[in-house]
């Protein structure tokens, strides 16, 4: 039988027990209380990606080796916390191991529906940026992504929106006073399914696409808009300029927001660098992308303000958030900590190509519903992107300090 079968097949609990919204454990987290999980997915879902913090403790013991009791070895294993919140992908089957710890003694809760419900957790917060317009920054813990709006006199872009979370993107212009006039997209993501076109659909924004990307075979069945390096688009009363910076992708584009932040897609990260191995079909066309993406940065970003504030679409473990929460850098302060810009060509290229990370789990699923050319329902499109993105090259090392 397998995993899912079992999740699905869990007895009830004959103890009651109580449900903690996953909400209000990443509120713990972030207040800095000492969480206490029993993770009981199967081992190979823990090792792909699991709830962390400095202060998580977490044990994973599959639900299956729990289904005749909790041994006293078990119990030893198992963190004691205040309580301790037992995980499963969909809340049932732990619900029913919380109510077993309960009866040896346990202090036990369920994080109500599990991972998938930790994946639904989006969080808002505003950079801290030297312009007049509002620059949010859209969180999502349980992948690391992120999506931004920028609001300027009644009108807004969004750019690398999530089909799961359009519904926030309205609500939020809708409370600033604004009309979502674009819909745009830095390149075709491998980690997450796009929500440009659900955004276009509802708001009646336009959808904003880089023109190297439509030649990866975009199939959509509305129409947009491309750009190119140098375009510009216009948001309310600030210019939102475009400039094309390959080598995660052919089409990766960055847009640098009235001079002072440059969401940077998947080039550059606060504590890495773009894979180049999502669009190839073997490693030398990696290598070739990895010697663009070189290029790329220091043609195009390093050369930029030192004041500029770099905004990517996405963050790893190794980050460290700004005092406001926010995942951003000032460029200076990246070229200064961060290795692998500093590095000449030959050595970034080997040193990116070396530890290459798993790459996101469904990719393929994912490229291809992003292009249009695959039909996947809201449902379908929310269990491929669970999971950590993988959308950078390994931070081991990537900075100095």
């Amino acid at each position: 039988m397998g995993y899912w079968e079992v999740q699905m097949d869990a007895p009830e609990s004959n103890t009651e027990v109580e449900s903690i919204p996953p909400e209000e454990v990443k509120q713990r987290i972030d207040n800095g209380e000492h969480v206490d999980i029993l993770d009981a997915r199967a081992e190979s879902e823990f090792e792909e990606w699991q709830i962390d913090g400095d202060n998580v403790e977490i044990v994973n013991i599959p639900y299956f080796e729990l289904l005749e009791g909790v041994s006293d070895e078990q119990l030893e294993r198992i963190p004691k916390g205040d309580p301790t919140i037992v995980v499963c992908a969909k809340g049932g089957s732990s619900e029913y191991v919380a109510g077993q710890l309960l009866e040896e003694g346990v202090n036990a809760a369920n994080l109500g529906a599990g991972m998938k419900g930790w994946a639904r957790i989006y969080e808002y917060r505003e950079l801290e940026v030297d312009t007049e317009a509002t620059v949010a920054q859209y969180q999502r813990p349980s992948s690391g992504c992120l999506a931004y709006m920028v609001v300027s006199d009644g009108e807004a872009a969004v750019i690398d929106p999530l089909r799961a979370f359009v519904d926030d993107y309205i609500a939020d212009a809708r409370a600033m006073g604004a009309e979502i006039r674009y819909a745009v997209d830095t390149h075709i993501h491998a980690d997450h399914v796009s929500g440009v076109r659900e955004l276009a659909a509802e708001t009646g924004a336009r959808v904003v696409l880089p023109e190297p990307a439509v030649e990866r075979g975009i199939e959509y069945d509305i129409d947009y808009q491309t750009v190119t390096d140098g375009d510009a688009l216009s948001v309310g009363a600030i210019e939102v300029d475009v400039l094309h910076t390959p080598g995660h992708t052919s089409g990766m584009t960055s847009y640098l927001v009235d001079d002072a932040v440059l969401l940077t897609g998947d080039g550059l990260f606060t504590e890495s660098v773009a894979r180049p191995d999502l669009e190839g079909a073997n490693n030398e066309a990696a290598r070739e992308a990895a010697a663009e993406l070189y290029d790329t940065l220091q043609s195009k970003i390093l050369g930029l303000n030192e004041d500029v504030l770099i905004a990517p679409a996405h963050f790893s473990d190794a980050a460290t958030p700004l005092e406001d929460g926010t995942y951003a850098a000032r460029l200076g302060d990246l070229k200064t900590r961060m290795d692998a810009l500093s590095m000449g060509r030959d050595e970034f290229v080997e040193f990116i190509l070396s530890d290459m990370p798993p790459r996101p789990s469904n990719y393929e699923e994912i490229i291809g519903t992003n292009l249009g050319q695959q039909a996947t329902d809201d449902e379908e499109a929310f269990e491929l992107e669970l999971g950590p993105n993988n959308c950078a090259a390994s931070s081991d090392a990537m900075t100095s300090n």
